[in-house]
């Protein structure tokens, strides 16, 4: 991670300066990163570890948990029917964002500290 997000340019994009661009920034990622937890745990744990603001990480990995268009595609909607599928995937893009600030709210009010 270091060689590929340099210090300076995570802290730029996903810090604390700008909370808001980070939590959008960390919303679109987790809506197109692939892979499964094997993989995404441990990237968004050393995003954290370098620098990243906790709204950012917590819309990451509200977006990526929620929704997913290959279960969406192979599992839900053919076995759920259409309806019910968006009807879960339209909340579940639009709450990432909206998890990312009241994170980042809490991690400050239960005493997180970078």
């Amino acid at each position: 991670m270091d060689v590929l997000i340099p210090a300076p340019a995570l802290s730029r994009w996903l810090g604390d300066e700008r909370p808001g661009r980070g939590i959008l920034l960390g919303w679109a990622a987790g809506l197109l990163i692939p892979g499964g937890p094997y993989l995404v745990f441990p990237i968004i744990a050393n995003l954290f570890q370098k620098g990243a603001a906790p709204g950012p990480v917590i819309s990451l990995l509200t977006a990526k948990t929620l929704v997913s268009p290959i279960r969406m595609l192979t599992y839900e909607a053919p076995l759920l029917g259409w309806p019910l599928t968006l009807a879960r995937f339209i909340p579940g893009v639009l709450l990432p964002p909206v998890m990312g600030v009241i994170g980042q709210w809490l991690y400050g009010a239960f005493g997180g500290t970078r």
